[in-house]
């Protein structure tokens, strides 16, 4: 399987490991870190000697309860990152929902657009459609962020999920849009309960059954904070724990803040299974 970008076609025969470069001030676990262009690039070539096989810049926080961001204050972030990053020859993904942000980013020669709302917003599908081969991941959320958890999804999660992005990925082919070129994301910790969290993690298998690649991140998400009893920023061992269960039962992608272990846990994997 093979997920194509603007400039790189991914072989998803192995698990590829997605970092996470915050450029924001109030990310939930990493907020203001990274939010100069010279942190977040020095972040990011920290993350490739660490592994990374794909960089994830984002500019706007979608934690539980996160104010919008003006457009103007996203791209302020984003572009001076992005447009030094791209030269780094590994794919770059940005995760915006905003189309302006997609269209002035896969200008600048991005390879990936994450959207949490699915291309839901404004004309966001259309520009997508619009680019040659940029590649798309597609991720299910109920409601949105800043009331998400306040009122969880009801009963189980797993049909209306896969419902979802069954819906949104043949939307988007049909615009045009190559099934090679896109990614799924059941969103987990997004509207979500635990119990619902971990169903989707459980029942992994009938996701994949989509036929389309999965992306996964469970990264310091609160689930792995309820049932560990640990705070945010004491998740390493539970953060790598969850990827190692989400690509062993399939997933291809997994988008992480803590790169090295995670790295280091799939290589032990990928050694027991030869």
């Amino acid at each position: 399987m093979f997920w194509q970008t603007t400039r790189f076609r991914i072989d998803l025969s192995r698990p590829q490991v997605m970092g996470i470069v915050n450029v924001t001030p109030d990310s939930f676990s990493d907020g203001g870190q990274h939010a100069t262009v010279r942190s977040a690039l020095a972040h990011c070539e920290q993350l490739l000697k660490e592994g990374a096989h794909v960089l994830d810049i984002g500019g706007e926080s979608t934690r539980p309860g996160a104010p919008a961001v003006t457009l103007e204050d996203e791209l302020a972030r984003v572009l001076p990152v992005v447009r030094e990053a791209v030269r780094l020859d590994v794919p770059i993904s940005v995760d915006t929902y905003k189309s302006e942000v997609m269209r002035a980013v896969l200008d600048a020669g991005v390879d990936i657009i994450n959207d949490v709302w699915a291309l839901r917003q404004g004309d966001a599908a259309l520009v997508v459609a619009s680019h040659a081969q940029c590649g798309v991941c597609l991720m299910h959320m109920h409601g949105e962020p800043q009331t998400m958890q306040a009122l969880p999804m009801p009963g189980s999660a797993l049909e209306p999920v896969a419902a979802f992005l069954k819906q949104h990925a043949v939307a988007l082919q049909a615009l045009g849009v190559a099934r090679e070129r896109i990614a799924l994301d059941p969103g987990v910790g997004f509207g979500k309960t635990v119990a619902q969290n971990f169903e989707l993690l459980a029942q992994q298998a009938q996701l994949l059954a989509l036929g389309y690649p999965l992306l996964v991140g469970w990264s310091r998400k609160s689930s792995l904070g309820v049932v560990t009893d640990c705070a945010v920023n004491d998740r390493l061992v539970p953060s790598v724990a969850a990827a190692l269960l989400a690509v062993e039962r399939g997933a291809r992608l997994v988008r992480v803040h803590d790169v090295a272990p995670t790295v280091q846990a799939l290589k032990v994997w990928q050694a027991a299974r030869i």
